[in-house]
């Protein structure tokens, strides 16, 4: 019998996601600050932030010990005798010039008291890491109560740098949908994170993205210990009232709360008198669900479970036959994607693309069920909206594939007119067929974008779009066609107003426009006359062009060739027109390999792979027709 084998250890994650925390803390540790506390819920990554901070300084550190609350200085005993007064304790530490704390909130009275006291009068710098809604000691509570020390509390780590550890951790890139899902999963816990791409390490729900390098995972939630261990206190409960009442949630979430409907065992409602259609949510356990922080209710009276994980975790956990009777079939879902669509399309029409409301598609699509492909085309778009340029490409691919399953029963040409009958009837699968046209047409949108296909030129049909053509900097082309925020961003770049055109990224970015934002912001830097205002809104550009998803168009192509030196913009401009390296060198008398080494830098900043994106990145004219045509095209 072969033995098993033990699946690889996960290799360690790099440190990402913390530059202005980091930096916080190293100043706080320096001069004359008196040090910091950094307080966050469990797996946030605290303890790798303090550790990357002091790293090669001469720092002393200590760690709160479990258990150990009767055992004085018990924390520090690495570092004092073992017999030793507070007194004597604070005089042997004053002359330690920074003290690490990790873990403070299971510090025992004595060490607590230590800390407090170093605080108040030594020069010994302190960092005191903090779990948050754990109890804490009063002499540690009180170093940020009472402004002894500021306090850093720890959000998050944004989707982008998640996308990089999951990277790391698998090896090779997730597709946008996985990192969404896996970033949704976690919560902002790392731990949860690593333990989930371990659990999923060699699993046979990963699939390649075909046409792509990256990978997707679709199916249930892996039920590791970290998970269940997480989830505890949703698994364990005993109410049967309770535990209904979730799993229904788990697999038809969101549920209409009927207020006067039943409210439990002892209101039992005669069976004569129910409506028709499923039985609605006992009202006493979701009132204690609510009190526990289990569901959340919103302001329409639709109820849902208050965490993403909860879902996923009680439908692997749901017995077969259990799964069988609650499960809705895919049909069913379609009144849920109708009211997503709705609400998405209104935000559209609204200018305001902040949010998502759209959970159902989300986790339909994360357990492989197909959605309509013209959600998944709204969903592309949408995502395109917001700057995500490689989520949009996802979410099309997502209805291609849809309308590619379809296809597999009646034959095509029938489906396809079926499809003309039934499109004016929603999201159903015959209007699957009409809809791929828009799904192709997001993807094309999308991956013309995208640094992953960098030989794809910006689409001709781009700049039927008025607002296109002023992201193409052709502002003239959308005179009085555009309203809002928009018409400002042609006007101020019509005008080469750099002011204006700041206000109008602003205004984008609150929008939640944020590739737009960008564009703007780096119209502005090229019209500003101010080299201050120009700087700033070049570095607005840049940082909100990276939480894109590495989008390149030719607004922000002209911001890079920027920040490029001006031998790469030389070489880049002169292999954008087809030169090889060997005529770049010989043009300007340079060898081969330094050629090589210009464009290779010159690749990173712009974020190409290779020289056949140079000339969509160098060109910030628009590739479309020409003014002449466009007009016409229009007005047909």
């Amino acid at each position: 019998m072969r033995d098993a084998v033990a699946p690889e250890p996960l290799p360690l994650w790099p440190f990402t996601g913390r530059e202005d925390e980091l930096r916080l803390v190293r100043r706080s540790s320096a001069g004359a600050r008196r040090g910091l506390v950094v307080t966050g819920p469990p797996g946030r990554g605290k303890t790798r932030l303090v550790t990357e901070a002091v790293r090669g300084t001469d720092c002393a550190r200590v760690a709160g010990i479990p258990q150990a609350h009767r055992m004085p200085f018990a924390a520090f005993a690495p570092l004092l005798p073992e017999s030793v007064t507070l007194h004597r304790a604070v005089r042997l530490l004053s002359g330690v010039r920074t003290l690490l704390v990790d873990d403070a909130h299971l510090l025992d009275d004595s060490s607590a008291a230590l800390v407090h006291q170093l605080a108040v009068r030594s020069d010994t710098r302190l960092l005191i890491v903090v779990t948050d809604g754990a109890p804490v000691p009063a002499a540690v509570s009180r170093l940020w109560t009472g402004e002894l020390l500021p306090r850093l509390p720890l959000g998050p780590l944004p989707r982008e740098e998640t996308a990089r550890l999951v990277t790391v951790g698998a090896g090779r890139a997730p597709e946008p949908l996985t990192v969404n899902r896996l970033h949704r999963l976690a919560g902002g816990d790392l731990r949860l994170l690593r333990e989930l791409l371990g659990a999923l390490r060699g699993h046979e729900d990963l699939t390649p993205v075909p046409g792509t390098d990256e990978w997707a995972w679709r199916g249930p939630v892996p039920l590791t210990p970290a998970v269940r261990e997480h989830t505890a206190h949703l698994l364990t409960r005993t109410d049967p009232g309770e535990r209904e009442t979730l799993d229904r949630l788990a697999f038809a979430e969101p549920l209409p709360v009927e207020l006067d409907g039943p409210t439990g065992p002892e209101h039992p409602m005669d069976p004569a008198d129910r409506p028709a259609g499923p039985a609605p949510l006992d009202l006493a356990a979701l009132e204690r669900l609510e009190d526990d922080g289990l569901v959340h209710v919103d302001d329409r009276g639709a109820v849902r479970l208050a965490h993403p994980l909860h879902g996923p975790v009680l439908r692997a956990a749901a017995g077969g036959l259990r799964a069988r009777r609650l499960a809705r079939a895919p049909e069913e879902y379609g009144p849920a994607l109708d009211a997503e669509a709705t609400a998405l399309t209104a935000l559209i029409g609204q200018a305001d693309v902040r949010t998502v409301p759209a959970p159902v598609g989300d986790w339909l699509v994360a357990e492989g069920v197909p959605v309509p492909a013209g959600y998944a085309a709204l969903r592309a778009r949408y995502a395109r909206l917001r700057g995500e340029v490689r989520e949009a490409a996802a979410w099309a691919r997502e209805g291609l594939r849809t309308t590619a399953s379809a296809r597999s029963g009646p034959a095509e040409a029938e489906a396809e007119a079926e499809a003309e009958a039934e499109a004016e009837a929603g999201f159903g699968a015959g209007a699957g067929f009409g809809a791929a046209a828009e799904a192709r047409a997001e993807l094309a949108l999308a991956e013309a974008q995208s640094p992953a296909l960098a030989s794809v030129r910006y689409p001709a049909h781009a700049p039927h779009d008025p607002y296109d053509a002023v992201r193409l900097g052709a502002p003239e082309r959308a005179a009085g066609r555009l309203t809002g925020v928009f018409a400002a961003h042609a006007d101020a770049l019509t005008h080469a107003d750099g002011p204006a055109l700041d206000r109008a990224a602003g205004e984008l970015e609150r929008r939640g426009f944020l590739l737009f934002s960008a564009e703007a912001y780096a119209q502005a830097a090229a019209a500003h006359r101010d080299p201050a205002a120009t700087r700033t809104a070049r570095t607005r550009a840049v940082a909100l062009a990276r939480r894109c998803q590495g989008a390149r168009t030719p607004a922000l192509a002209a911001l890079a060739l920027g920040e490029l030196t001006a031998r790469q913009q030389q070489i880049v401009t002169l292999a954008a027109t087809g030169l090889s390296n060997r005529q770049i060198a010989e043009r300007l008398t340079l060898s081969i390999r330094t050629v090589g080494n210009h464009l290779y830098s010159a690749y990173t900043r712009l974020g190409a792979s290779d020289r056949t994106a140079l000339p969509r990145l160098t060109d910030p004219r628009p590739t479309g027709p020409r003014p002449a045509e466009f007009q016409e095209k229009q007005s047909a």
